[in-house]
């Protein structure tokens, strides 16, 4: 076990153990949508005729995690869906990766199921922005997915340290009864990202877009989320490049509003993201 994991999962045990009462969250609580997603009823419009998988980072849940871009979308007019993965000890995004995937690969055959679509797009923030490419590459999602739009995703590790903050972690955990497979999956030159990266970036089929903000101190260095392949296939975006004050770091980039501009603008292209496209930059965003 490596002293970057070792570091972890002493984080995780010291936020457990530094809170009392309580009792671990439950499928009945965490399993609560986001606004705007997971009506089963939802029909895509010609318009937008592909469903919008939204998959969360290590350590949240889909409602926490996409509390502000699915309504968006939804508003936008896209049948929106969203789900938790990996759950261990009642905390979700923590399982073996590879094994998320095969969820993932289940979630998204129930989505064209209900929806009648042949494709869906997926809209993933850090571990959910690179778990798909395993679906992708290893478990045939290629022909069932039209583009995958990562923001801040740990497409080959990082250097850092994958540790939660204390509101992520379920009351009485207790400092034994926890581990997060997924953040050794997620430790660069891990044997997860190994195999995963052994087939390449990309895979032919899908579309990609990566979103990445220069201020990320999760997944470092920031350019090790940026994907390799021909521009008709990959889009590597810099949020700073569009809006240099933009300030925002890897947790909250999902509710970032120039995020939210970039997403829609990649849901909605024939392929991956422009690298022309421009995003509103709010006032204090601009140069």
């Amino acid at each position: 076990m490596s002293f970057r994991f070792r570091t972890a999962l002493a984080a995780v045990a010291l936020a457990a153990t530094s809170l009392s009462g309580g009792a671990p969250a439950s499928a009945d609580t965490t399993d609560i949508a986001p606004p705007g997603a997971n009506d089963w009823s939802c029909k895509p419009s010609a318009e937008h005729p592909r469903p919008v998988v939204l998959v969360p980072g290590t350590f949240k849940s889909m409602a926490k995690n996409w509390s502000t871009l699915s309504p968006r979308l939804a508003a936008e007019g896209y049948c929106v869906f969203a789900l938790n993965y990996g759950t261990t000890n009642g905390v979700d995004a923590t399982g073996p990766i590879a094994e998320s995937a095969g969820e993932l690969a289940s979630f998204i055959d129930g989505v064209l199921g209900a929806t009648g679509a042949q494709q869906v797009d997926i809209v993933g923030h850090s571990q959910g922005g690179m778990m798909p490419r395993y679906y992708l590459g290893f478990l045939g999602g290629a022909k069932k997915v039209n583009h995958l739009v990562g923001i801040a995703p740990s497409n080959h590790g990082t250097e850092g340290v994958i540790a939660p903050t204390p509101d992520q972690v379920p009351l009485g955990t207790g400092d034994s009864g926890f581990l997060c497979q997924a953040c050794a999956d997620q430790e660069a030159g891990s044997a997860f990202l190994t195999q995963l990266n052994s087939i390449g970036d990309t895979v032919n089929g899908p579309s990609y877009t990566v979103l990445s903000t220069k201020y990320d101190e999760v997944v470092t260095p920031y350019p090790s989320q940026f994907l390799s392949g021909p521009a008709r296939q990959v889009t590597n975006i810099t949020l700073q490049d569009k809006c240099p004050l933009d300030p925002i770091e890897h947790d909250q980039a999902p509710n970032d509003p120039v995020v939210h501009q970039l997403v829609s603008h990649a849901l909605a292209s024939r392929g991956p993201a422009s690298p022309l496209y421009q995003p509103e930059c709010f006032p204090i965003f601009r140069s």
